[in-house]
C-alpha cells in the first residue's frame, strides 16, 4: 500500500542519492524510471520518491543549497544507535547528534532515539526510535 504523503525530493545525482538513501539509511528501491532520473523508495512504511530535475518538474524557484530549506523528515526506525553508527563511519553530515528526548503527545509521553543527518543534497533526515509511550 502506498503512503497517504510521499515527499518528492529532487536530487542533484539520483545515484549517489540511491547510495545513501539505500547503502546507507537501509531503504530499498520499490520501482524506478532510469529514462526520468526517478526512484521510489521505502523503508518500513516511510516512502519516499527521489528525482533529477530534468524534463517536466514542478520547480517554483532555483535549486539551492541545502535543499529542502526549512523542513526535517522524521522517519520511524528500529535501532537509531546501530543506523547512527553506520552514518557516523561513512562520514555523513550529522546535523544533531544521537540523543534521548521525551515529547508530550496528546495526554502522554513519548521518549525517542533520534538524530538528524543531511542527505547529500542538504535534506535533513531525522531518524526517531521510539523507545517508550507512558501514560501522563
Amino acid at each position: 500500500m502506498t503512503a497517504a504523503l510521499v515527499p518528492e525530493l529532487y536530487v542533484s545525482d539520483l545515484a549517489r542519492s540511491l547510495a545513501f538513501y539505500c547503502d546507507l539509511a537501509g531503504f530499498a528501491v520499490r520501482y524506478e524510471r532510469p529514462d526520468e532520473a526517478f526512484a521510489y523508495i521505502a523503508l518500513g512504511n516511510a516512502e519516499l520518491m527521489l528525482e533529477e530535475p530534468v524534463g517536466r518538474t514542478w520547480l517554483t524557484g532555483a535549486l539551492e543549497r541545502p535543499f529542502g530549506r526549512g523542513i526535517n523528515l522524521q522517519i520511524a526506525v528500529s535501532d537509531a544507535d546501530r543506523l547512527f553508527g553506520v552514518f557516523c563511519e561513512a562520514g555523513a553530515t550529522i546535523i544533531n547528534e544521537l540523543e534521548q528526548k521525551s515529547y508530550r503527545r496528546r495526554q502522554d509521553t513519548i521518549s525517542v532515539r533520534q538524530f538528524v543527518v543531511a542527505d547529500p543534497d542538504g535534506y535533513l533526515l531525522r531518524f526517531a526510535q521510539v523507545i517508550s509511550e507512558q501514560p501522563s
